[in-house]
């Protein structure tokens, strides 16, 4: 069995021990620590925090974007 699970609130993997889940109305599912804890913060703090993984969300689906309209475009190391 993995020792990582998806969390649905950031949509990355993270170790199982960094994870809780969270049971709602469609079943349980995996939740990061960090995103239960932003949950825990003010307003503009929680904004943030989305803001941030939106931002880090968008510019890896940009990259694997620009990977697959490049792929004989070689990567460095």
């Amino acid at each position: 069995m993995s020792d990582t699970a998806y969390c649905y609130h950031c949509g990355k993997h993270h170790p199982k021990t960094e994870m809780r889940q969270i049971h709602t109305k469609g079943g349980s599912r995996w939740r990061c620590i960090k995103s239960i804890m932003a949950t825990r913060r003010g307003v503009a703090e929680r904004d943030a925090f989305g803001k941030q993984v939106t931002a880090i969300n968008s510019s890896e689906q940009r990259a694997r974007m620009k990977a697959a309209l490049n792929p004989e475009r070689k990567t460095a190391a």
